[in-house]
């Protein structure tokens, strides 16, 4: 029998600007911190796992390209439209438009340090 995972535990953005990112997801995503996080970091409490931001691990260069290049993020929320016109009121990039997809409306926008971030209603 072999071993397997049961999924995603904790996902966590490396970012140059720790305060700032958490910022950002604390006033546009409303996500809150957690009491304690570990140093160089901050974790948010998010369901099913938590989600942080985080110093650089050693060897990663975020100049390279775009942060996260290949990887999709996915948040969901109970009301895509609302938090849609929630970032733009907020300044934030939307890179595209909300559409209907087979997991509600969905839609990308540019989060902390070029982040591509998608969110889709619930």
């Amino acid at each position: 029998m072999s071993i397997t995972v049961d999924g995603p535990d904790f996902v966590a953005l490396q970012v140059r600007d720790v305060e700032a990112a958490a910022r950002f997801c604390e006033k546009h995503l409303g996500l809150v911190r957690v009491p304690a996080s570990p140093p160089g970091a901050i974790v948010f409490d998010t369901k099913p796992c938590p989600i942080a931001v985080r110093e650089p691990l050693p060897g990663t260069d975020l100049d390279a390209g775009r942060p996260g290049l290949g990887v999709a993020l996915w948040f969901s929320t109970p009301d895509a439209h609302a938090l849609h016109d929630q970032l733009v009121a907020g300044g934030v990039e939307i890179l595209t438009p909300i559409s209907d997809s087979p997991f509600g409306p969905v839609f990308s926008f540019t989060g902390p340090e070029g982040y591509v971030l998608t969110v889709h209603g619930a």
